[in-house]
């Protein structure tokens, strides 16, 4: 009999605990649509303040659309590690609150089910956004940032691009004279324009009813759009020609040489967690050792917290019997965000050699065995204890 077939037994019965049962894929449908909508309602806050920087950008330098999408993206990740363990707490919060309200639990409990039994599901599910978390802070997030310093250093130095007044020739280059007399959206948008370009030896007089000017899809080349309007041509040795047109694009001048963008690396949030590990074994000395151990811990812990999420709420939004009102949900985001600030301190003392990665993992800790302990005193585990403690000739009664 080998040693498979001795297990075999022991594996079914571990195959069969991990199954998910009704109750279980019951209580992970009720947390699919408020996980995602609360997902949604955090990255769309958090992502507001960005997006006005973003479109300032945009408009001050003429980018094109497809840079602000390029920058737009980059982000995501960023706030999508903020993002997840809010709307974690805010789903699970929202459907034990439902489920404790419509007695539900009551009725769960009364079956035999306890209040950890039910929270099981919401575990696992912790535990595979913990999985994600970790992917997104140790190999996603480092890529991603150092993508949005590059897109908005290369959005930041485009080429020329003038602010045209009502009336005022401008030269964009010696072949090259421009005047608008309607100038709108800082410059950009031009309305009667009239150009002339000498370039080729050939003399060109061109009028438009309106014109656009901004940088090219390229990022090397300013241009200028025309609609309606009308091109006389006089090359000297041949006789003045005329053209009409609906649309018409000038190329005003090439943009100046941008210097190329440093690489990945100079930054320890920069590096995947291999990397930092790979930095710190080798003793790279490009990056300060204390910043990279910091930024290591900083995003394990962040990781390995995630999980403890749904007992904080289940806990919370655990209510008494005809009490509308709770005030749980404020609790937890209290809890959550005070802890969030306490573990971003802890990270910026042990990246200035202040104090030790205690100061990460303390905080980290005590978060967990305070979830624990909250679920298990909601539960009712905790209450034998208490009453064995409050048994007369018990130290504490006497």
């Amino acid at each position: 009999m080998t040693f498979s077939m001795l297990n075999a037994p022991a594996l079914r019965r571990l195959a069969k605990r991990l199954m998910p049962t009704t109750l279980d894929l019951y209580l992970i449908n009720q947390v699919i649509p408020p996980f995602s909508i609360a997902l949604a309602v955090v990255m769309t806050a958090l992502l507001l303040e960005r997006l006005l920087v973003l479109f300032n950008l945009l408009a001050a330098g003429n980018n094109n659309l497809g840079t602000f999408i390029e920058l737009l993206t980059t982000l995501l990740p960023h706030y999508l590690g903020l993002a997840i363990p809010a709307a974690l707490c805010v789903s699970v919060f929202a459907v034990m609150r439902n489920m404790s309200q419509n007695e539900e639990i009551d009725a769960a409990n009364s079956s035999g089910l306890s209040l950890l039994r039910i929270t099981r599901p919401y575990i696992h599910l912790g535990l595979a956004l913990g999985v994600v978390s970790f992917l997104l802070y140790g190999f996603i997030q480092p890529h991603a940032r150092y993508d949005f310093r590059a897109a908005y250093y290369f959005a930041s130095h485009t080429g020329w691009a003038p602010r045209l007044q009502p009336r005022m020739f401008a030269r964009p280059s010696a072949d090259l004279t421009l005047v608008a007399e309607q100038v709108t959206q800082s410059g950009s948008e031009l309305g009667n324009v009239f150009i002339h370009d000498t370039t080729d030896n050939i003399e060109r007089s061109i009028t438009a009813r309106k014109g656009h000017i901004r940088i090219a899809s390229d990022g090397s080349t300013v241009q200028l759009d025309l609609e309606d309007g009308i091109i006389v041509s006089d090359s000297k040795d041949k006789p003045p020609s005329l053209t009409m047109f609906e649309h018409s694009t000038r190329y005003l001048t090439h943009a100046s040489q941008t210097p190329p963008f440093r690489s990945r690396g100079e930054d320890e949030r920069e590096l995947t967690s291999p990397e930092l590990i790979s930095a710190l074994v080798r003793q790279d000395g490009s990056i300060s050792q204390p910043h990279m151990w910091s930024e290591l811990h900083f995003r394990l812990a962040r990781s390995l917290t995630i999980p403890f999420i749904p007992l904080l709420a289940t806990a919370l939004a655990m209510s008494r019997k005809r009490k509308r009102n709770n005030a749980g949900l404020p609790i937890a985001f209290i809890l959550m965000v005070s802890f969030d600030h306490i573990l971003q301190f802890g990270h910026s003392m042990v990246a200035t050699k202040k104090l030790s990665v205690l100061i990460i993992w303390a905080p980290a800790l005590v978060f967990a065995v305070l979830c624990v302990t909250l679920l298990l005193y909601r539960s009712g585990t905790l209450h034998p204890w208490h009453a064995r403690r409050a048994q007369p000739g018990s130290p504490r009664s006497a």
